[in-house]
């Protein structure tokens, strides 16, 4: 299947499910979410594959065993791609009633990746090349985002010139769209693509300086 854009009643469908997440609703318009959501949100991910490789779409169903929100549906359809064999960095679309959203970084660090993360910030030799890709990114309109601490973290000076990468526990850019007219053609692979290419930096220097967990999976967070 060629992706020829998100049809509006994708986001017709959405804004069916923000104003009535029940089971009912979902039943009654099952097919609108199958061939307005998720049949052009495959198309995409097929078409993006020969150059980042395989993406993964997200089930449409929300784990509710430890929320206190128990609305069952994911009211947005997500696909994620995690370059193969790179350990960390992934690239990251999503369409909902509020647009296009893309993203790419890391978006959880465990413990031993978060300790040499702050490694390799605070040597120049890695981390003046992750501020400029920062900066770089930054001046190109995306959002630079992630969990950060309020304080330094033990250790590291305040006024370390990388102090505000140093407080990060995560680092992801990230950029989203309104609906437009283009939403609904061809040209919503092209955003997504280009923005995924401008991640590519990004999730390298993660790959490269903080890698897979090594933790006992038992001792993650």
């Amino acid at each position: 299947m060629t992706f020829t854009g998100f049809p509006d009643e994708g986001l017709v469908f959405y804004e069916g499910l923000d104003a009535d997440n029940s089971k009912a609703y979902w039943t009654e318009h099952r097919q609108d979410y199958e061939r307005y959501v998720r049949a052009p949100m495959q198309a995409l991910a097929d078409e993006l594959a020969a150059e980042f490789g395989p993406a993964k779409l997200f089930r449409p169903y929300r784990d509710v065993r430890f929320s206190s929100d128990k609305t069952p549906y994911k009211t947005h359809q997500g696909t994620v791609l995690h370059p193969e064999g790179r350990g960390l960095g992934s690239v990251y679309v999503q369409i909902s009633a509020d647009g296009l959203f893309v993203a790419g970084g890391c978006w959880r660090l465990e413990a031993d990746q978060v300790e040499r993360y702050r490694r390799a910030v605070a040597d120049d030799l890695p981390g003046g090349p992750l501020a400029a890709e920062v900066d770089r990114l930054r001046a190109a309109g995306y959002t630079i985002d992630g969990d950060r601490l309020v304080r330094m973290p033990r250790g590291y000076s305040a006024d370390h010139p990388r102090a505000e990468l140093l407080r990060h526990k995560s680092l992801h850019a990230s950029a989203e769209w309104a609906p437009e007219d283009w939403l609904h053609g061809p040209g919503a692979l092209d955003r997504v693509r280009e923005a995924w290419r401008q991640f590519a930096a990004l999730n390298r220097w993660l790959a490269d300086n903080v890698g897979a967990s090594t933790a006992p999976p038992d001792r993650r967070r």
